[in-house]
């Protein structure tokens, strides 16, 4: 029989593949900032932490070996003030009493030899015997019990004692064993390292957590930026209900998003509408310039030929540097630079250049302009905001009965300045007002008059640029245009 096809093993390149992953993410982790910012934390809060458990401990220590060195000058003192009030012997029978308590006490009184007479140990140094202070010693605990089988006593131990020679010349050394102290110092420090311990695992444990999930926020963003850069323009960074720091970032993101998709979505609409309304003037021309040239024309006619094609040259010019104006002043980079600059002298200016025009088209132009109200603008739009208003007031406000009258206004309102062009035309209707401030938008009524449909899009431009809006609202009858500005002067 064939030998059974083996099953693939584990080895080899494909096998290093799964390790190899595991530490390029690793190594991608550890270089993100987040990651490291947590574990500086991280090691901030141990080493405070050890710090101050480690102080805990040793003054815990400190605390107690005080406490029973005051706890033995008190008894020497004790026992001073026996012997001098009633002399040797009670003194020896209180510590002989003393040394039947039950306890850590260390009692030896012994005489200017260095014989015990009463106490609970012996075999007391020699340096201990002669000389007075603090000593440190092992000790023999119950002297007076008889060892079994000839063999030592095992109770041992290890004391802090005091030495001192009494008024009657006898020596008396006080003390308590620092075993159980040493046990219980232990048992302190013992509870430091578990502490220790706890602390490094909940730190790395809290901040794993935390570093995991501040780098699912910012996947997140970067999942829904890959998906913008590949055409997916309607995507948005998600919002959760937290409003912390990184739903603000979000906000601010979907607004940059949002204002980008309106940039993109107004070039194609504009690049559509230039397309659509530039090729009837350029046919137009194309037709007038051919037929110019037909055989049999006539110098009158070619001159007029000529003339039309140089006006239709210049409606041309007209509407791209309208264009080129709108998008200079949407993209923020108007030609001169923000300075403090008279509305008021530029509306003058201004109505006094247009006030022969409206007057040859039977038109009154009224004004209506506060002194003196200045605004941190640039000149040059401005103005050219105010004329594009006027051409059309202008333009649609003629009437045949010589009643059209055109109200120019500028006035200070609190931190708003508002700059009016009102006339008693036929207006436009509120549903088209949005869409009249669109690029190339002409409502059917209008299609008769020249212009390229851009004034009023240069008028909201500008006012956006300042930080302003543009309101076409009902003068009942006509159109009253409001550039609505914040009275910003420095």
């Amino acid at each position: 029989m064939p030998d059974k096809a083996r099953a693939p093993t584990a080895s080899g390149p494909a096998a290093e593949n799964g390790p190899r992953r595991r530490f390029s993410r690793l190594a991608y982790l550890w270089r993100t900032t987040t990651v490291r910012l947590t574990g500086l934390f991280i090691l901030i809060f141990v080493v405070a932490s050890i710090v101050l458990l480690a102080f805990m401990a040793y003054q815990s220590a400190i605390v107690l070996q005080r406490q029973q060195a005051a706890d033995v000058d008190s008894e020497i003192a004790e026992l001073m003030r026996i012997e001098e009030r009633q002399g040797p012997r009670a003194m020896a029978l209180a510590v002989q009493r003393y040394s039947n308590r039950p306890g850590p006490g260390i009692y030896f009184l012994g005489d200017d030899l260095g014989n015990r007479l009463v106490g609970n140990i012996d075999d007391i140094p020699d340096e201990v015997l002669t000389n007075e202070g603090f000593f440190t010693f092992d000790y023999n605990r119950d002297p007076g019990a008889e060892p079994e089988d000839n063999e030592r006593p095992e109770a041992q131990g290890f004391a802090a004692a005091r030495s001192v020679v009494m008024q009657s010349g006898l020596r008396l050394i006080v003390g308590r064993d620092v075993v159980e102290r040493r046990g219980f110092s232990a048992i302190v420090f013992q509870g430091f390292g578990v502490g220790v311990l706890g602390i490094v695992l909940l730190s790395v444990l809290a901040g794993a957590l935390t570093a995991q999930r501040v780098l699912k926020r910012i996947d997140s963003i970067s999942g829904t930026s890959a998906k913008i850069m590949s055409g997916a323009l309607s995507e948005r960074v998600p919002i959760t209900r937290r409003h912390d720091e990184f739903d603000e970032l979000a906000k601010d993101l979907n607004a940059m998003l949002d204002r980008i998709e309106q940039l993109m979505q107004g070039l194609k609409e504009v690049t559509d509408n230039v397309a659509h309304d530039l090729k009837t003037p350029l046919t137009r021309l194309r037709n007038k310039a051919e037929s110019a040239l037909r055989e049999g024309r006539t110098p009158e006619q070619l001159r007029e030929a000529l003339e039309t094609t140089i006006a239709e040259s210049d409606q041309l010019i007209r509407t791209f540097n309208a264009l080129l104006m709108i998008a200079r002043v949407e993209a923020g980079t108007p030609s001169g630079a923000f300075e403090k600059t008279d509305i008021s002298a530029i509306a003058e200016d201004v109505a006094e250049l247009y006030q022969p025009v409206a007057e040859d088209a039977g038109l009154a132009l009224i004004l209506d302009i506060a002194p003196d109200v200045s605004l941190l603008a640039n000149r040059e739009l401005i103005g050219q905001a105010l004329v594009n208003l006027l051409e059309n007031a202008i333009k649609y406000a003629a009437r045949d009965d010589g009643k059209g009258t055109i109200i120019l206004s500028v006035k200070r309102i609190g931190q708003r300045i508002r700059v009016a062009v009102a006339d008693n035309g036929p207006g436009v209707p509120e549903g088209d007002r949005a869409h009249v401030v669109e690029r190339f938008v002409r409502l059917e009524k209008s299609r008769t008059e020249p212009g390229s449909g851009l004034g009023l899009s240069l008028v909201s431009a500008v006012a956006h640029l300042h930080h302003g809006t543009l309101l076409l609202e009902d003068n009942e009858p006509g159109l009253r245009a409001v550039v609505d500005l914040p009275a910003r002067i420095g």
